[in-house]
């Protein structure tokens, strides 16, 4: 993808968690609440003293989400509207940090000199707003390499941002929090799956509920955390030439992976739920399904596909050669060799969840981070009681 442009089973395997939650009226992030304090610590740079004529930095009302992946840098910077939020600046870039990590263990020193460079750029897109909050994320890539904490500090040496790894379940909160909105509200809810580059979330959202005229909050029943993703999966198995039984090997791969949480999530009607896709992946096969001429986040974010139309893109791109791939606007030559682990993960979802409807989402986790900070801040609760 380009840059964006301003826009307004029984046990889990190793490294893999499973987590269910207590009955509705014990879960106090149904109110809305994140679970992070107003206390923590600021996770970026914050423009103090302020500014001239002595009005605080915080009442213009920017607040900035970063988020640090295996594949990609990206970030948001958005002002709160009455009922949701307007982008004001956005930069996303593929920097492949988790390039090798599977190998070696570590970030190698070509993988961490491109995300300094893509955060750089970020670093001067923040610096140039006045920010009343924020938070600078990374994920899976920071967690698992042995010298993730030392790239943390260098991060913060070079370019004066400050990111925090999350874990997991972090992770899987902030992608329901910021793909919420997209639930069928005339469903009993849906599975939400974020395919990453090195990990993928699953979550089993319940039906949405409203706190107050924001974005409505998540509420989750269950969540899983599965350590591969399309960079791990892809070079494991290979993402130039895929044959058939290199995509069921994917597949069979990821699909145990997945038996831990069907068994928490407990009988369930899959033809009352829907699934809901976060990630290149589902953004590629909608845009593909759409024969887009050129990316449109416009017509992919929101798009419904049901299981055959998924089924005739996914069949169609295993039938492409790499360099047809390549050439195509919506995939491109930087995932051409990873969108078929993507597609891969997609289908193990799917047989682990046969719903009819899939909702595709071009947002996610920087979503999630601007709505708590937001709904932490009271902006749309203010709203609505004045």
């Amino acid at each position: 993808m380009v840059d964006e442009a301003d826009t307004p089973s029984g046990s889990p395997a190793a490294g893999e968690r499973v987590a269910s939650l207590p009955p509705r009226d014990e879960r106090a992030h149904a109110q809305g609440q994140p679970s992070h304090a107003r206390g923590r610590p600021w996770r970026g740079r914050r423009s103090y003293p302020p500014a001239a004529g002595g009005r605080p930095y915080a009442e213009e009302g920017c607040y900035a989400a970063l988020d640090l992946g295996t594949n990609n840098c990206r970030l948001l910077i958005a002002r709160p509207t009455a009922t949701g939020f307007r982008v004001v600046d956005a930069f996303s870039r593929i920097v492949r940090l988790g390039e090798g990590l599977i190998g070696s263990g570590r970030l190698g020193d070509a993988a961490m000199a491109r995300a300094i460079d893509a955060l750089s750029v970020c670093s001067a897109k923040i610096g140039a707003r006045r920010i009343a909050d924020g938070r600078l994320i990374a994920t899976e890539a920071c967690r698992s390499a042995a010298n993730g904490d030392e790239f943390i500090a260098r991060v913060e040496r070079e370019t004066g941002l400050k990111l925090e790894i999350v874990d997991r379940e972090t992770e899987a909160r902030l992608a329901a929090a910021g793909c919420t909105p997209l639930v069928d509200p005339t469903s009993d809810g849906a599975v939400l799956f974020d395919i990453g580059g090195g990990s993928t979330e699953v979550v089993w959202l319940d039906r949405v509920e409203t706190c107050d005229v924001g974005p409505p909050a998540a509420v989750i029943r269950a969540w899983v955390s599965v350590p591969l993703g399309v960079v791990t999966v892809a070079e494991r198995h290979g993402g130039v030439q895929v044959t058939r039984d290199d995509f069921e090997a994917m597949v069979n791969e990821f699909r145990p992976h997945l038996d831990g949480f069907v068994a928490a999530v407990g009988p369930h009607n899959c033809g009352r739920l829907h699934l809901l896709g976060t990630s290149g992946t589902v953004t590629t096969i909608a845009g593909v399904h759409l024969d887009l001429p050129r990316y449109d986040r416009s017509q992919v974010d929101g798009t419904w596909l049901d299981a055959e139309q998924v089924r005739v893109v996914v069949d169609r791109l295993l039938a492409m050669p790499f360099s047809e791939r390549a050439a195509n606007p919506c995939i491109g030559a930087e995932r051409a060799d990873l969108v078929l682990a993507g597609c891969a993960i997609l289908e193990a979802v799917r047989r682990a969840f046969p719903c009819d409807r899939l909702r595709v989402a071009d947002r996610g986790l920087r979503e999630g981070i601007l709505v708590e900070l937001m709904r932490a801040d009271r902006v749309w609760r203010e709203t609505a009681e004045a």
